[in-house]
């Protein structure tokens, strides 16, 4: 009989809505509180206060699993720190583990998908084993349907952090996943919002101008930088990128570089990118932008360079090549370019268009679900199919579950002694701030081999 723990959700009613939706069905369900702000979105009665620290957390649950029978784990988000070790406690005692996320066919879906996700997903990146798998599903919808603002999502964030943040009396041991500071965090929008905001030149992008890269960053914060790339910061990936486009690019093309719009600010990229276009000699080449349609601009370019961002699936719709410097769900041959960043320029690997399409249709029909957060409707939609999935055991089918996963094997770039801070990443300003490292290992000596350790694999042993 199916009965599933929930760890901690996303910031919305979503997560209390989908543990009604399973016990409509007779599943029970219980949920494990690590902070404040978890205690305030979850609301019902029977959950689990878990007021301990990070290393008892694999016992605890263990003890836990053994006296209330669980068969079921659902979390969001793979790499935060309870849940990696969760999911390391829950495969060696025989549980499904779940992770949810936005989805990787953004903006209405939704990502369940077992175990892990990034690095971690068991999808297969084999382009004859995802053909096999995209006859056997259905074409999906991939129109947008189910959209929410940036202000549903941002209200959210604030109210669920600044919870957690002030509410550590109540749970004086949690151990937050923010890189940043929650109030250093939300203050620095305050300057960023006074200040102009870099935009395309006028013209930019009017006929016979010369051809144009884009590079899109994305979050220093996020996971699929810190856990999922090889890069400690991202100014190791600037750096290795203009170098490249200054060594090996066309002579005349120029490389756009477009920061993430929910960026706060506070690694302030647009002096970084000042600096290093000056010292590869590219500063009339390459262009900094704050804010832009995306869409538009990929209209125009004629490559994307990202690390890992789902930016790389729009790039790829869009017939752009496409090149991932981390690991990516869709980094795999046929699609992305795989020799490299300096013979990305010129001769970028063409995109297998058929694969494409199989790629997309397998994804949707084994690890997404269409639906949203935020949206009623989409919440609606994706509760049914989740509560359907799980129940029937058919999460990552069919056959998209891998045993090893298959993007596991990466080097951990050494970061420089200038930029190299006590602990967890340093600040512009030279603040560093806590709560930014969570890996469990105070140098980069942890991430030297081939295929990196998770913390679970050392934590997680120890309830046994």
């Amino acid at each position: 009989m199916t009965k599933v723990l929930f760890l901690q959700g996303p910031p919305s009613v979503f997560w209390r809505e989908l543990s009604d939706a399973f016990e409509a069905k007779g599943i029970e369900t219980k949920r494990v509180n690590f902070s404040f702000g978890d205690l305030l979105y979850w609301r019902k009665r029977g959950a689990i206060n878990y007021r301990g620290n990070l290393k008892s957390w694999p016992r605890f649950l263990a003890d836990l699993i053994k006296r209330e029978g669980f068969t079921d784990i659902l979390y969001y988000a793979d790499r935060l720190p309870y849940h990696r070790l969760a999911a390391r406690v829950g495969r060696k005692l025989g549980l499904r583990c779940y992770a949810v996320e936005f989805g990787y066919l953004r903006p209405d879906w939704i990502t369940l998908e077992r175990d892990g996700m990034g690095r971690f997903s068991h999808f297969p990146s084999d382009p004859a084993q995802i053909r096999k798998i995209a006859e056997k599903v259905e074409s999906p919808d991939l129109h947008a349907r189910y959209a929410h603002t940036f202000n549903q999502e941002a209200t959210n964030e604030v109210i669920y952090n600044l919870a957690s943040y002030f509410g550590r009396p109540l749970f004086p041991f949690y151990k937050s996943d923010k890189y940043y500071d929650p109030l250093v965090d939300y203050l620095s929008w305050l300057p960023r919002m006074m200040r102009p905001r870099h935009r395309l030149p006028e013209g930019f992008f009017k006929e016979g101008t010369p051809p144009t890269y884009l590079l899109a960053l994305q979050l220093q914060s996020d996971y699929q930088i810190r856990g999922n790339s090889p890069y400690r910061h991202l100014s190791q990936m600037l750096d290795q990128v203009v170098q490249s486009f200054a060594r090996h690019a066309p002579e005349k093309s120029r490389l756009l570089i477009k920061q993430h719009p929910l960026d706060n600010d506070l690694e302030a990229w647009h002096k970084v990118v000042a600096k290093v276009a000056a010292r590869y000699r590219v500063s009339d080449r390459l262009f900094f932008i704050e804010e832009g349609e995306l869409g538009g601009i990929l209209r125009h370019s004629c490559g994307v360079i990202v690390v890992n961002s789902t930016t790389g699936i729009q790039s790829l719709r869009a017939s752009l090549p496409t090149i991932a410097l981390g690991a990516a769900i869709y980094d795999i041959p046929g699609l992305t370019h795989q020799g490299g960043i300096d013979t990305f320029w010129r001769t970028p690997d063409r995109i297998d268009r058929q694969l494409l399409a199989a790629f997309i249709r397998a994804l949707a029909g084994s690890i997404q679900v269409k639906g949203n957060f935020y949206h009623m409707e989409g919440r609606k939609l994706a509760k049914e199919a989740i509560v359907a999935r799980v129940a029937e055991g058919r999460v990552n089918e069919p056959e998209a579950y891998v045993e090893q996963p298959p993007r596991l094997a990466w080097k951990r770039i050494p970061i420089k002694e200038e930029r190299k801070p006590a602990t967890g990443s340093l600040l512009p300003s030279g603040l560093d701030l806590p709560g930014k490292e969570i890996f469990g290992a105070p140098s980069d000596a942890a991430f030297s081999m081939a295929r990196a350790v998770d913390l679970g694999d050392t934590l997680g042993g120890k309830f046994r």
